[in-house]
C-alpha cells in the first residue's frame, strides 16, 4: 500500500494524483488525503533520499530537486536545518569567492568587487554593517506546522479552576456543571453625577442621571486625560459608555473658547467586530452625539463613504478588515492622519481566527505614532481576560493609569451558569437527548420565567420549538407556556392569522415563537415585540439575534456548540465571540435580580467553555498563518523596505509579546543568546519572505536583506488576497482564456480550499450546472466546479435548498467581488485589452447580480417581472432606443 501511495504521490497532475488516491483509499480519509497531497513533494523527495543506497544515488536526488521550485525548496530547507555553523560558513566563504568573480567579470577592479560583495555579505537584522555580532536567517520555518491547528478554539490552559460553591453531577448520557452567580459586594460606593461633568458635556448622557459602577472608576482617566486604556469588564457592564467618554474627551480638545468645535481637526475610528453591531453603535453613537453637530456613519463593504463623505464626518464606525484596508493604501494618508482616536471593541478577538488583522492595524498606528510624533490614543474594551496584562503591553496601555480590570460580580445583573456536556456517542441518541434536555431546562422556566433558546441553523429553529411543544403536549404541560383565555393568547391567536411564515402559523398560539434572517421583516419585528412585552414564553432563534436586537431574557439556553463554517468547510465549535454574546443576553438588569445561561455541548467541549465563560482562557495570537500577507502588506505601504524593518514591525505585534511570556507553545526553544528572540523573529520574516519571493508577490535580495513590493504584491495587498490565490492566478492566466477556463481560475483560489462536495449536495449541484449559463468542464466531484455553480447560481438569482451549501454560496460570494477584480487588475497591468474587458463585465456582473445579456432595466426593482421578461424575448429591442423612445 504504502509503495503505491509512493508511486501516485510522483505523478505530476495534482487532480490526478488526487483522484487516484481517493479510488486507493476509499473517501473516508479524505482528511488524510488532504494532508498527503498538502506534502506531497516532501514526502515523494524525502523518501527518495532516504533510499538512497550511496552518495552518486543522493546526488542524483539532489539535481533532480534543484529543477522544479518545491524541490529547490525542500533542499534548502534540509541544508539549512542538517548544516553546522562551521559549514554555513565556508558556504557563505564559498558564494563570497563566486560572488566577486561575477563582479569582476562585469569589469569591476579586484578591490571594488570584493568590497561590494563584502557589503552585501554582511546582512545584519538593522539592516546594514555593525561591529557587533552579525545575525542572518538559520533556516526557513514551518508556518502552517507553527499555526495552532485549533485555530481560535486553542485553549492553553490544562485545567479550569471553577468558583466556590460550583457542583459537578453525573447523569445517564451526560455531564452537568453547575457555577453560582457573583452577587455584587456591598460596597460604598460613589456613583459619577452626570451633574458633576463639564456642563458641554452633559448632553450625551441625557436622560441618565448617573454612571454605573464601571464607568464610574474609569470616568477620570477616560475623559480628562489622554492615556491608552484597557478596559475588560463582562458583558452588559456599558463599555461603550466608556468609549463616549474617551471621544468627548477628544471632542473637547477641538473645542474653542466661544463652545465651537473644530469639526474639520479631529476623526475618531470606533472598530467593532459584526457588521450588525457596526449599525447598532452608530445608532447609538448618532442619536448621543448629535446635539455637538458631529456626524457618525458607518463603513463596511455594505455601506461605502467616498472621499467627501469621509472627510465630513468625524466619528467613523466600521469593522477590523475595512480599517485595515483603509491604512494598506497610501491614498488614504490624508484620512489616517486626522484620527486622534481608535477604539478597539471585544479586542478578546485577538484569539479568534480574525485576531491578526487587529494586529496588524495596532502595529501599524504604533509605527506611525513613532514615525510622525503625532499621537493617537488607542481604546482597548473586552470580556474579562486571564492574560490582561499581555494586552495592554500590546496596546502600551500604562497598568498604573489605563489598566482597568472588573471580574464577574461588576456584571448588572448576576448570571447562573449551567454547562452541559453530553457523553453520548451515537448522533441519533445526542440529537433527543439534547431536545429532552431543552424541554427540562424550559419547563423548570414555564410560567415564571421567558427563555430564549439559540440554535445554529434556520431549519432548527422550528424543529426545536415543535420537539418542546410535543414533549409539552405528551407530558400535559402545555397550559404553562399559554394560559387558557388570557390576555397573551388572544393576541398571539390573532397575531397568527397575519404572519408570512408557516411554521409561525401553527406555532405562535402556543406561546412558542421563532426567529431567523430567511423570515421576512415584519415576522421578525412581531417576534420581538410579542417576546419584549412578555405575550411568548419561549423564543428559538438563531445567532442573528444575539447580534442585532437588543432583546434579554431571564434564561439563555445555547442549544449545541457546533456550526457551520463555509471558510473551514465543515462544523466547526462557535467562536468566544459568539458565546459570549448570547451569555450576555441572559438577564434583564430592570427586572432580573439574576439570571440563567445554559450551554449543551459535547463532553469534550466542556472544559474549553468553562474556561472561556470564568474568564481563564489565556487569549493566544493567531499571526503566525497569516505572516507572509500581513507583511506583504506592509512592504506595499512602503513601512517596511528591509528585514531589518520587518523584524522591528513584528516586535510591535501581540504575537511577539506571547512569544516572549511562553516560548514553548509558540515553537521557540530555549536558547540564550537570543533574550529578545531576534533570531527568531529574522527567520520568521525570512521564512515569510521566501514564500512571497516564490508567488511573485515582492522582490527579496537576500544578501542584502532588501524587500521591494511587486504589482502582483500590490494587488494583494489592495484587494485583500492572499498571496497563494496570486500565485495560482499568476499561473494560469494567459490572454487567450475563455469565460469557462476564467471561472475555473477564479474557483481554484486559496480562498475556497476547504470547499467539498457532499454527498447529499451533488443532486441539488447537479440541477444548477443544468441551469447556470457558462458550461462547467470539471466533474462536481471538483471544489473548482462546486465555487463555479455556486458563483454563477448567485448571479443568477437561483433559490438553493440546503443550509450548508447556502451558507457555501453566501461564503463565495462575500470573496467573489474583490477576487474577481484582483483578476481585473492582473491582466490589466499585463496589457491584455480582450481579457481586460471580459474581467470588468464579470465584476460588474457579480455586483449587479445580472448577466451581461439581461436587459439593464433589471436594477430597478420597482419593474414587474413579467414585462422585464418580455422586453428581454424582444431581440429587436436594442438598450440603445430605449433613449429615443416616449412612454407611449
Amino acid at each position: 500500500m504504502a509503495a503505491e501511495v509512493l508511486a501516485i504521490l510522483g505523478h505530476a497532475d495534482e487532480r490526478d494524483v488526487e483522484n487516484r488516491l481517493v479510488v486507493l483509499l476509499d473517501y473516508d480519509k479524505f482528511d488524510f488525503i488532504k494532508t498527503l497531497l498538502k506534502n506531497r513533494h516532501a514526502i515523494v523527495f524525502c523518501t527518495r533520499l532516504g533510499q538512497a543506497q550511496n552518495e552518486e544515488d543522493k546526488k542524483l536526488v539532489e539535481e533532480e530537486m534543484r529543477t522544479t521550485a518545491e524541490g529547490r525548496g525542500i533542499l534548502e530547507a534540509l541544508t539549512f536545518s542538517h548544516k553546522t555553523e562551521g559549514e554555513r560558513k565556508r558556504d557563505m566563504e564559498k558564494r563570497l569567492r563566486k560572488e566577486i568573480r561575477g563582479l569582476r567579470e562585469k569589469g569591476m577592479t579586484a578591490t571594488e568587487a570584493e568590497s561590494a560583495a563584502l557589503g552585501a555579505q554582511a546582512m545584519t537584522v538593522d539592516g546594514g554593517t555593525t561591529s557587533g555580532p552579525q545575525l542572518a536567517p538559520r533556516q526557513l520555518l514551518d508556518l502552517e506546522g507553527l499555526a495552532f491547528a485549533a485555530g481560535g478554539h486553542m485553549m492553553a490552559n490544562k485545567r479550569c479552576e471553577l468558583p466556590e460553591g460550583s457542583q459537578r453531577v453525573s447523569r445517564k448520557g451526560y455531564e452537568e456543571v453547575y457555577v453560582p452567580g457573583v452577587r455584587a459586594m456591598d460596597v460604598d460606593e460613589t456613583l459619577t453625577q452626570i451633574s458633576s461633568l463639564p456642563e458641554w458635556a452633559q448632553p450625551a448622557f441625557q436622560g441618565t442621571k448617573s454612571l454605573n459602577r464601571v464607568q464610574s472608576r474609569i470616568c477620570d482617566t477616560a475623559l480628562y486625560q489622554a492615556d491608552n486604556m484597557l478596559v475588560c469588564a463582562p458583558t452588559g457592564a456599558g463599555k461603550t459608555n466608556v468609549a463616549l467618554l474617551a471621544m468627548l474627551h477628544e471632542i473637547g480638545l477641538h473645542r474653542g473658547e466661544d463652545g465651537k468645535l473644530d469639526l474639520e481637526g479631529f476623526k475618531i475610528v470606533y472598530l467593532a467586530p459584526m457588521k450588525a453591531l457596526v449599525a447598532e453603535i452608530v445608532l447609538n453613537l448618532s442619536n448621543r452625539l448629535e446635539s455637538f453637530g458631529i456626524s457618525v456613519k458607518e463603513f463596511t463593504g455594505d455601506v461605502q463613504l467616498n472621499k467627501q463623505q469621509l472627510a465630513e464626518t468625524q466619528v467613523i464606525v466600521m469593522t477590523p478588515e475595512k480599517f485595515d484596508v483603509i491604512t494598506r493604501k497610501g491614498d488614504a494618508r490624508p484620512f489616517t492622519q486626522l484620527v486622534r482616536l481608535v477604539v478597539i471593541d471585544e479586542i478578546h478577538l485577538l484569539h479568534d481566527g480574525r485576531g491578526p488583522v487587529i494586529e496588524s492595524i495596532v502595529a501599524r498606528l504604533l509605527r506611525q505614532i513613532e514615525t510622525t510624533q503625532e499621537m493617537v490614543r488607542l481604546v482597548g474594551l473586552s470580556a474579562t481576560l486571564p492574560n490582561y496584562k499581555d494586552v495592554a503591553a500590546f496596546l502600551r496601555v500604562d497598568p498604573a493609569k489605563g489598566l482597568f480590570h472588573f471580574d464577574n460580580s461588576f456584571r448588572p445583573v448576576p448570571l447562573e451558569q449551567q454547562y452541559i456536556g453530553i457523553t453520548e456517542k451515537k448522533a441519533l441518541k445526542r440529537f433527543q437527548l439534547m431536545n429532552e434536555i431543552t424541554y427540562e431546562k424550559v419547563v423548570e422556566q414555564a410560567g415564571r420565567n421567558q427563555v430564549l433558546i439559540f440554535v445554529h441553523s434556520r431549519k432548527e429553529t422550528a424543529k426545536t420549538a415543535r420537539a418542546i411543544r410535543a414533549m409539552a403536549e405528551e407530558k400535559d404541560t402545555l397550559g404553562r407556556f399559554m394560559v387558557e383565555d388570557s390576555a397573551s393568547q388572544e393576541i398571539c391567536k390573532e397575531m397568527a392569522e397575519t404572519v408570512k411564515n408557516g411554521d409561525l402559523k401553527e406555532l405562535l398560539p402556543f406561546g412558542f415563537g421563532i426567529h431567523h434572517a430567511g423570515m421576512v421583516r415584519s415576522d421578525r419585528e412581531l417576534m420581538e415585540s410579542l417576546f419584549a412585552d412578555g405575550h411568548i414564553q419561549v423564543l428559538v432563534s438563531t445567532a442573528t439575534l444575539a447580534w442585532g436586537v437588543n432583546l434579554p431574557a431571564h434564561t439563555v439556553i445555547i442549544k449545541g456548540t457546533q456550526i457551520y463554517s463555509p471558510e473551514a468547510g465543515r462544523w466547526v465549535e462557535l467562536s468566544a465571540l459568539d458565546v459570549m454574546q448570547m451569555m450576555g443576553r441572559a438577564g434583564r438588569p430592570q427586572y432580573d435580580t439574576s439570571g440563567t445561561g445554559i450551554i449543551i455541548t459535547t463532553y469534550s467541549e466542556l472544559q474549553y467553555y468553562l474556561s472561556l465563560l470564568n474568564h481563564q482562557l489565556p487569549v493566544e495570537s493567531q499571526l503566525v498563518k497569516s505572516l507572509p500577507d500581513l507583511l506583504n502588506a506592509e512592504i506595499v505601504l512602503g513601512t517596511v523596505q528591509n528585514v531589518r524593518d520587518a523584524v522591528a514591525w513584528l516586535g510591535y505585534t501581540y504575537f511577539y509579546i506571547r512569544m516572549l511570556r511562553n516560548p514553548t507553545l509558540y515553537g521557540v526553544t530555549e536558547d540564550e543568546e537570543d533574550p529578545v528572540l531576534e533570531q527568531r523573529r529574522l527567520d520568521l520574516v525570512h521564512t515569510a519572505a521566501t514564500a512571497l519571493f516564490k508567488c511573485n508577490l515582492i522582490k527579496y535580495d537576500r544578501k542584502t536583506g532588501n524587500l521591494q513590493a511587486t504589482d502582483l504584491g500590490r494587488v494583494a495587498s489592495y484587494y485583500y488576497v492572499s498571496h497563494t490565490s496570486i500565485s495560482v492566478f499568476n499561473d494560469h492566466l494567459k490572454p487567450t482564456v475563455s469565460d469557462i477556463e476564467l471561472l475555473r481560475i477564479f474557483s481554484m483560489a486559496g480562498e475556497f480550499k476547504n470547499l467539498v462536495t457532499r454527498e447529499e449536495e451533488k443532486m441539488e449541484l447537479q440541477k444548477l450546472a443544468d441551469r447556470v449559463p457558462i458550461p462547467i468542464k470539471e466533474t462536481l466531484e471538483e471544489r473548482t466546479a462546486k465555487v463555479n455553480v455556486l458563483l454563477q447560481a448567485y448571479i443568477s438569482q437561483l433559490k438553493l435548498d440546503g443550509f450548508a451549501l447556502l451558507a457555501d454560496m453566501t461564503y463565495v460570494t462575500q470573496s467573489a467581488g474583490r477576487l474577481m477584480r484582483a483578476l481585473y487588475e492582473i491582466v490589466l497591468r499585463r496589457g491584455w485589452a480582450s481579457l481586460t474587458l471580459r474581467c470588468l463585465n464579470l465584476c460588474k456582473m457579480i455586483d449587479r447580480r445580472m448577466w451581461g445579456s439581461m436587459i439593464p432595466l433589471r436594477q430597478f426593482k420597482a419593474i414587474p417581472d413579467e414585462i422585464i421578461k418580455k422586453l428581454e424575448k424582444k431581440d429587436v429591442l436594442q438598450w440603445e432606443r430605449f433613449l429615443d423612445m416616449s412612454p407611449q
